[in-house]
């Protein structure tokens, strides 16, 4: 009788001894903090499914960015994805991530490369999910451009450093809302799942991580939408301290758009709602 995913998780050795044997030491360069406790990683993808309603990710095409050695990729594996796709750029890694392939032949999928180069957006069929405990350092362009294409995806498990988290999920008339939270939260609906203290990760990193979890809405933004936000919000962030009657003073008509929008021309950047935002690249 073959053994379940779960089964052959548990076979093998703890994420600790796996990094031994390797010589794993994180690389500070590619933004790498482990965590190498396989009971928080379990947890992340037990309450990103539970949130979503479901019990695994049977049928369900997944990829992973920034594998290191292994703890979400096990935790995503004991769930029996259709396919797990994993991204990673560090030979070391790789080598972890072709012993847990000769586990799972048929399931895990390596792509020695860079994420930022990868469209998952186009890769097998539906639905597709994204989980990542994300490089710091490409945390928000990796971000940025899975919203743009938000329709592809069922859902973004997502790590973050918590002062990116609290830029998401910002509302307005805070000093940490910005362009990242409009686009966010037009395309999606966003739920916390966790905070993680530096200690949890080898090694342990200067501030707290946040776990969120994205779900697309029912209706997207067009391309042309998030093109015109995005302008719009660069023009309007770019000086956050000046009224946007000022800021905004390039766009054609602007003190009739914003009174048509009941946006007095005396607010900033930070007191437009995103929904504001969206009704005046419809306007535009």
């Amino acid at each position: 009788m073959e053994i379940s995913a779960a089964e052959k998780i548990s076979t093998l050795p703890s994420l600790k001894l796996t990094v031994e044997v390797h010589g794993l030491l994180a690389n500070k360069a590619l933004g790498q903090n482990f965590l190498l406790d396989s009971n928080i990683t379990n947890k992340i993808i037990n309450l990103s499914l539970e949130r979503q309603k479901k019990s695994s990710y049977e049928d369900d095409y997944v990829y992973e960015v920034g594998s290191g050695p292994g703890g979400l990729t096990r935790a995503v594996l004991s769930h029996n994805p259709q396919k797990l796709t994993v991204v990673e750029m560090d030979e070391r890694c790789i080598s972890i991530m072709e012993e847990l392939q000769s586990k799972f032949p048929k399931q895990l999928e390596i792509i020695q490369g860079d994420a930022l180069k990868e469209d998952f957006s186009i890769k097998d069929s539906a639905p597709r999910h994204i989980v990542s405990n994300l490089p710091y350092n490409i945390s928000v362009p990796l971000l940025m451009g899975w919203l743009e294409q938000m329709g592809a995806y069922e859902s973004l498990t997502l790590m973050f450093q918590k002062e990116v988290a609290e830029r998401i999920v910002a509302p307005i008339n805070t000093k940490d809302y910005g362009r990242l939270s409009i686009l966010a939260q037009l395309q999606c609906k966003i739920e916390k799942l966790l905070d993680l203290n530096p200690n949890c990760f080898t090694p342990a990193p200067k501030i707290w991580s946040s776990v969120l979890l994205f779900r697309p809405k029912e209706k997207l933004l067009t391309k042309e939408q998030i093109k015109k936000i995005n302008h719009i919000s660069t023009l309007a962030f770019g000086q956050r301290r000046k009224m946007v009657r000022q800021s905004l003073k390039q766009i054609p008509q602007i003190s009739e758009k914003l009174t048509a929008l009941g946006i007095p021309e005396t607010y900033r950047a930070e007191q437009i709602t995103p929904e504001q935002y969206l009704q005046l690249a419809d306007m535009i």
